[in-house]
């Protein structure tokens, strides 16, 4: 799913946040300087004065578009524009004190230092975060970007990228359409595919996004961007070439200097998400607590039954291909990993995308008796009432997980993912989903999996993650199989 910038004044509000604080700042040091002590806040008038000089700042930063192509202006034109509106600020808070017939109360030093040590605050302060923002986008960010285009214009789109994406994205390599020029470099980018190869790179690597820019040296590479849309990763293609496409989510907006046409499997805003991520970190700061009283119980029952570590930990893939590791507590055997080969063969799923059995003779306690009897113990204890799934909370609180989700697979079972199953990664995995609560281990059909999760992204909101949560309970506390 794909997260949407944005267009207004709220994706600056991180510069909105520091010019005020740089505002109270100044405010205090120049109550303090002009010698009126150092708590203007006992003072009704200078109370005010604070709370209306942050009421104004925001609403000149909003209205006069102050902070439009903040991150594109050079050192002097920062300079200027941060001047012109800190004199603006304190021109409006004079004729507010004029208003009030309250100037000659007011300190006209404290008034003047307030505008001065203002611009002098606040400057360095847009020019440093500037600078973390546009740093930040060599260390790294948390959108990879896989860049498709022909052979002769490749350069200059890794470059207009590179020069325009302000940390919003690390590049994930190059796809070169027209010539196969895989394991070359394109201005410091691994071309990492071909025409042929791209949609299958797509399902094994960390790619949230592809960008496609072509010339008109190739025909418009219809069938590819099917391929892309099928897996579930968000497509920006460049206007130059355009086509509708049913059933998914389309809109225009800016990537570097490219004006594209968006498409996703869905799209949330910053608040959804944020909406979405305080959920997660309050039901994971909960968990986090029930994680510790439950391993006072649940380690030594682990331990006595299987010596070993009493968590486990384990590769796996997570939203549009990203590799986290994902804690439980062990509720099999040491080797069950060693053990899995030989048991494919009774695999619930049968292909191998997913596993599932019956009776897993690898968990803690499960035997065979002689006379055919089978006998469990505390691993499946912990699996049927879904303890084990509990140390998840700390991958939701990490942000690896949330709490609703697709479940995360394992990367041997992506490897053998078809384009239209990877469309199930395009959410941030989760601990419950739909899938879990429309049958959980009575669903034995992978493709039957992929729909309610294709299902789910395509129809998410909060209220939808609510409804699924409640719905869990209830699953849980009937016991309708392990999570």
């Amino acid at each position: 799913m794909y997260r949407k910038d944005n267009d207004g004044w709220l994706k600056h509000a991180d510069f909105i946040i520091w010019d005020m604080i740089c505002l109270q700042v100044a405010f205090l040091l120049a109550y303090m300087i002009s010698g009126n002590g150092f708590n203007p806040y006992i003072n009704m008038l200078y109370r005010n004065m604070a709370v209306f000089i942050e009421f104004i700042d925001l609403i000149i930063l909003v209205t006069s578009n102050t902070l439009r192509g903040v991150l594109k202006r050079g050192h002097y034109v920062e300079f200027m524009i941060t001047i012109k509106h800190c004199i603006v600020v304190g021109v409006v808070s004079i004729m507010f004190l004029f208003l009030l017939q309250k100037g000659q109360e007011y300190s006209r030093l404290a008034l003047i230092l307030l505008i001065v040590l203002y611009i002098v605050i606040s400057y360095p302060v847009r020019e440093l975060w500037k600078h973390k923002l546009k740093s930040k986008m060599d260390e790294g960010s948390e959108r990879a970007l896989l860049i498709v285009a022909t052979s002769d214009i490749a350069e200059q789109v890794v470059r207009n990228i590179k020069a325009n994406n302000y940390a919003r994205y690390v590049i994930a390599g190059v796809a070169i359409i027209d010539y196969d020029w895989v394991g070359s470099v394109v201005d410091g980018v691994d071309v990492v595919a071909d025409a042929e190869s791209a949609p299958m790179y797509v399902c094994r690597e960390w790619v949230d996004e592809v960008l496609i820019v072509t010339s008109g040296t190739v025909p418009y590479p219809k069938e590819l961007i099917e391929q892309f849309t099928e897996t579930g990763v968000t497509v920006h293609l460049s206007l130059a070439k355009i086509s509708n496409v049913p059933g998914k989510k389309q809109f225009v907006e800016k990537i570097g200097n490219y004006t594209v046409l968006t498409t996703s499997m869905n799209y949330a805003s910053p608040k959804q998400l944020m909406a979405k991520r305080l959920m997660d970190i309050a039901a994971g700061l909960a968990g986090c607590i029930l994680t510790g009283i439950i391993y006072i119980f649940v380690a030594p029952a682990i331990y006595i039954s299987s010596p070993g570590p009493i968590f486990f930990s384990q590769e796996r893939v997570g939203k549009n291909g990203k590799k986290f590791k994902m804690y439980k507590f062990r509720s099999m055997y040491m080797d069950a990993e060693a053990r899995k080969a030989e048991l494919m063969k009774d695999n619930k799923l049968g292909d191998g995308k997913m596993f599932k059995l019956d009776f897993d003779p690898r968990v803690i306690g499960n035997k065979v008796l002689p006379d055919g009897t089978k006998k469990t113990g505390v691993g499946d204890f912990i699996r049927r009432t879904s303890l084990d799934e509990f140390p998840q909370f700390f991958n939701v609180l990490k942000g690896d997980m949330s709490i609703v989700g697709t479940r995360p697979p394992l990367i041997s079972e992506t490897n053998l993912y078809e384009l239209h199953h990877r469309a199930r990664l395009a959410i941030k995995p989760g601990i419950t989903g739909m899938w879990q609560v429309s049958g959980r281990s009575d669903i034995t059909d992978f493709e039957e999996v992929v729909r309610l999760d294709r299902e789910y992204i395509n129809n998410w909101n909060i209220g939808l993650d609510i409804k699924i949560l409640f719905k869990t309970v209830l699953v849980v506390f009937r016991k309708d199989g392990s999570m």
